[in-house]
């Protein structure tokens, strides 16, 4: 009978440990304590990146869970900034396939991540191709409020742009208005369309324009005007609990081949909108009650 071995400290476990060693705290957006005697990312810290509980890390990397789930990985690659081959890597270390070449990606770049992570506490999220948000900053949590509460499957951009059900949204926790509601409204649909080019077999976006067609009937009229184009700006409102409305510009910048969309809110220099802005990023994301 054939036995099957592993090279020491090339397991699921242990690498997961040194990509956790090699990541300073700082490069991943978080302070950095004097007298820390840990170089790396401690393993909360990676939990809370990552979205998951400190025993799940704990139990991974002593190899008592062996078989995380494809969206564990995906949030473990970005927590730990992977590159798309370590990414790959961890994928089969967890007896999965990788993503395959023309799906739509949820991995960003480190180096993305390193330049996001210098904006500060400017509000900023990342959504893949499909409004499927991935990553979002301490500025974007206070301001909108945090999405982490929501089931992942469920923060996506355009199911909250166009529900299926009478739940509450999943991405916002008050109230936000627009410049132009109806033109946003087309423009995430035609930006959806645009994505149907780039990845045409894409089971996850097939799934969400069918479920957005058969729920939503505003939804389906605008899809059936055939509009193809990007989603660039916008002009909005949060009306926040705790500081009242802040108007900001959102810019969204794309990110090459793998259509990551890079969502930025800023408000006019020097207006009081600015102000409450940075207010928001003070007093953190308000306390809420989810569903």
């Amino acid at each position: 009978m054939e036995v099957m071995t592993t090279t020491p400290g090339t397991g699921l476990g242990a690498m997961i440990r040194t990509w956790r060693d090699r990541l300073p705290p700082e490069a991943a957006g978080l302070p950095t304590a004097r007298g820390r005697r840990t170089a790396g990312l401690r393993r909360e810290e990676l939990a809370d990146l990552a979205g998951m509980s400190v025993d799940y890390i704990v139990r991974l990397e002593q190899g008592r869970a062996t078989t995380p789930s494809a969206p564990v990985v995906a949030s473990l690659a970005r927590a730990l900034q992977l590159s798309t081959a370590e990414r790959d890597h961890l994928y089969r270390l967890a007896r999965l396939a990788p993503p395959v070449s023309g799906a739509i990606s949820d991995h960003l770049p480190p180096g993305v991540q390193r330049v996001l992570v210098r904006l500060g506490d400017v509000p900023v999220a990342v959504f893949a191709a499909d409004w499927q948000l991935v990553w979002w900053n301490h500025g974007w949590a206070a301001l909108l409020g945090d999405p982490s509460a929501s089931p992942p499957r469920l923060r996506n951009f355009a199911r909250d742009r166009f529900p299926v059900d009478a739940g509450p949204a999943r991405l916002t926790r008050w109230p936000v208005t627009e410049a132009d509601r109806a033109a946003t409204d087309a423009a995430v649909v035609s930006d959806l369309r645009r994505a149907t080019g780039r990845f045409p077999r894409d089971s996850r976006l097939d799934a969400l324009i069918r479920d957005l067609n058969a729920g939503s009937s505003r939804f389906a009229e605008l899809w059936a005007t055939g509009e193809v184009a990007a989603h660039r700006e916008d002009h909005k409102t949060i009306h926040h609990p705790s500081v009242g409305p802040v108007t900001v510009d959102c810019d969204i910048l794309t990110d090459g081949d793998s259509e990551l969309k890079i969502v930025i809110m800023t408000a006019a220099p020097g207006s009081e909108d600015e102000t409450r802005l940075r207010l928001t990023a003070v007093a953190g994301p308000p306390a809420t009650t989810h569903s």
